[in-house]
């Protein structure tokens, strides 16, 4: 559902003192009625609805997402900007003895609208002194609506790094500390980094954690006010805890309780724990964080003693080749199902009766073929996985990122490894795991930001119990979108993508091309090559410089091939005389399973009001197509396929999390899940 960018008829941040006196403001906005706390601070989601509940939920959700409410934090952040002479006029002692006044306010947890307001007019002036940078009135608005427990639309570009410091600082004057979710350990590095002046001069520690650090480094960087680290990180923390709490005795289930309830344990815990519980959480990229990547286990693992079965997975790659699609086993593409026919039952029945070991049981060894099966036919290298050092490494394919730390379970990447010819190490046990859905919903407080949340608003209501807030851009949209260009093979779209990118590099405009797989990003290359038109590929391998090259690419004459958003959460500026050429040229390969993914590599083009173009190129032979449309004849038929695709996405993440909940359910008594 496509929705235009909302417009408001508000007065500039200079003319504000003049348009609304601050006592006036300070009555009229600063205070919200009942209701819109209740919507605006909506409880902890801790359970999925049943019953007739249900229909309840859903009405509501229809209701919740249709409320105004980027309008009513624009107006809010009128509010803030009201304070702009009193808090510009203050002396640096002064203006430090007032933030210590507003702390130990929010310290006590008494905190009034106005003293919000009044706090955040004060970060506000703080990040002025300390960095140079002050707040536009869109991103005061922004940080309002997370602060109220929102996921904020912020367009590509409106300084997200900035905003998320507002309410990171209010919330860290809790004393409970805010966790602030990035997409990778360099930008969570980076931000503190960048943002450590703020925090300071507003009286508050900050810290990150990152994947190379020890436990005594985690936990300081968790008992700081303020701690920028990654979903994965802060997920695989908390499970560390669990497993660290399991080993220590004494512990009553009144404890184990509080732990569960995302709260920590009184006065620090067992020894061992790194993180003091989950109270406050701003995620950066939220759609990223709580969409994409939602119904993806976090696991902690340790090697099976049961691995003899190491040779049978060659051993079952081996039987795979020996099968025929559609005569032993069928494949169903769109819901990533295979199964054997009655005569494939039978092949491998024959093929095994000899072998002896874990083949003597012939329902085991169906399950070991159709494995290596679900290998050779549903996993593709520079799609799911590519090879590195000799060892299979796994695709994020919402983001297009390398996960090197990660491995499919159930012995998929061990019948991975074994089709490609690879060493195969043991499987692993699970020792503990978590969803990413079910992680997030253990903080007290949880809101963010994202370019792209409108799409799935519903869905983070219903799940997490967060609204979605669209704030406008600081500066109006001069982005030049076009139509689709459809071309009628995959071959012929290639060429005339190529086409396109030589000829805007010939007038020295920047170029970036997005592409859904690894695979599809090199094909392009080996094209660009041939025509000698210097490029450089994005497979999201190392994230520093991943960011460096992204921060490039709106240079001159720059060509970037990205393999879908790598590079994500790092700003592209235009270089001298771009504006002049037409700005940065957004090229997208084909349609991606959510909209949502297609406005993020849009996005990228004409951020702060600069000038950019966007258009995709698409074919029947498409991903898309061949696994989401039945009629390639249907006029919209990519629309309808995306709509297909996002529907069984949110089919999946309901399901997965209703099974986490059955899991915490029927093992709530370990401690462990």
């Amino acid at each position: 559902m496509s929705r235009a960018t909302p417009r408001f008829d508000m007065p500039t941040e200079a003319a504000v003192p003049g348009v609304l006196q601050r006592a006036q403001v300070a009555d009229q906005i600063a205070a919200p009625s009942a209701f819109w706390r209740t919507l605006s601070k909506p409880p902890l989601r801790t359970r999925l609805p049943e019953g007739l509940d249900v229909l309840w939920d859903a009405a509501a959700a229809r209701l919740v997402t249709t409320l105004p409410r980027g309008r009513r934090y624009m107006r809010r952040a009128l509010a803030v900007l009201a304070l702009d002479p009193e808090m510009g006029a203050m002396t640096q002692p002064e203006l430090d003895e007032e933030i210590d006044v507003v702390r130990s306010v929010f310290r006590r947890g008494r905190e009034t609208s106005a003293d919000v307001i009044r706090g955040f007019a004060l970060v506000r002036e703080a990040a002025h002194r300390s960095t140079g940078m002050k707040a536009y009135h869109t991103q005061v608005a922004a940080a309002l609506a997370m602060h109220d427990g929102c996921i904020a639309e912020v367009a590509t570009g409106e300084g997200k790094t900035l905003i998320a410091t507002l309410p990171a600082t209010v919330l860290g004057w809790s004393g409970r500390g805010c966790h602030v979710i990035t997409v990778n350990d360099y930008l969570a590095e980076r931000d503190a980094d960048i943002m450590r002046p703020v925090y300071t001069a507003c009286g508050l520690s900050v810290a990150h954690v990152n994947g190379d650090m020890k436990p005594p480094e985690r936990k300081a960087g968790y008992a700081a006010d303020v701690t920028y680290t990654t979903n994965k990180e802060a997920a695989a923390d908390y499970l560390r805890d669990r497993l660290a709490l399991g080993r220590v005795t004494g512990l009553t289930s009144m404890m184990l309780d509080r732990l569960e309830s995302g709260r920590g344990l009184a006065g620090g815990g067992a020894a061992g724990l790194v993180m003091r519980g989950l109270e406050n959480v701003v995620i950066d990229e939220a759609d990223s964080v709580l969409i994409d990547e939602a119904v993806t286990p976090l696991i902690i693992s340790g090697i099976s003693p049961n691995a003899q079965q190491v040779e049978a997975f060659v051993e079952a790659a081996a039987l795979a080749k020996q099968l025929t699609l559609r005569t032993h086993y069928t494949v169903d593409r769109q819901h990533r199902d295979l199964r054997l026919t009655s005569a494939g039952e039978q092949r491998i029945e024959a093929l095994t009766d000899a072998m002896g070991g874990v083949w003597a049981g012939l329902r085991r060894a169906e399950e070991l073929v159709v494995q290596a099966l679900t290998a050779k036919e549903l996993y593709v290298q520079g799609v799911q996985y590519v090879i590195q050092e000799d060892k299979v490494v796994i695709v994020d394919e919402a983001t297009g990122r390398l996960m090197p730390d990660r491995e499919w379970r159930d012995g998929l990447h061990q019948a991975v490894s074994a089709k490609e010819g690879l060493a195969v190490e043991p499987p692993k046990d699970t020792l503990a795991r978590v969803s990413f859905q079910r992680f997030f919903r253990m903080y007290r407080r949880l809101s963010g930001m994202t370019g792209t949340a409108w799409e799935e608003r519903r869905e983070l209501w219903q799940t997490y119990g967060t609204p979605t807030a669209p704030i406008p851009t600081h500066r109006p949209i001069q982005r030049t979108l076009a139509p689709d260009r459809e071309l009628p093979s995959e071959q012929a779209k290639w060429e005339a993508v190529a086409d396109a990118v030589e000829a805007g590099h010939a007038t020295g405009r920047p170029v970036l091309v997005g592409t859904r797989t690894v695979g599809a990003s090199e094909t392009l290359s080996a094209l660009l090559t041939e025509r000698n038109v210097p490029h450089a590929v994005l497979n999201a391998v190392r994230h520093k410089e991943e960011a460096q090259v992204v921060a490039e690419a709106g240079m001159v004459g720059r060509v970037t091939i990205a393999t879908n958003m790598a590079g994500r959460g790092t700003d592209i500026k235009l270089g001298p005389r771009v504006k002049e050429l037409g700005g940065l040229m957004v090229i997208a390969t084909e349609r991606n399973e959510t909209r949502r993914v297609d406005r993020q590599l849009f996005g990228r083009a004409g951020r702060q009001g600069d000038p950019g173009s966007a258009e995709t190129y698409v074919s029947p032979e498409d991903e898309l197509i061949r696994q989401h449309s039945r009629l390639a004849w249907l006029p919209k038929r990519f629309w309808r396929a995306q709509q297909r695709a996002q529907g069984r996405a949110r089919s999946q993440r309901r399901g997965v999390l209703k099974q986490d909940e059955q899991t915490a359910d029927s093992l709530g008594f370990t401690g462990v899940e």
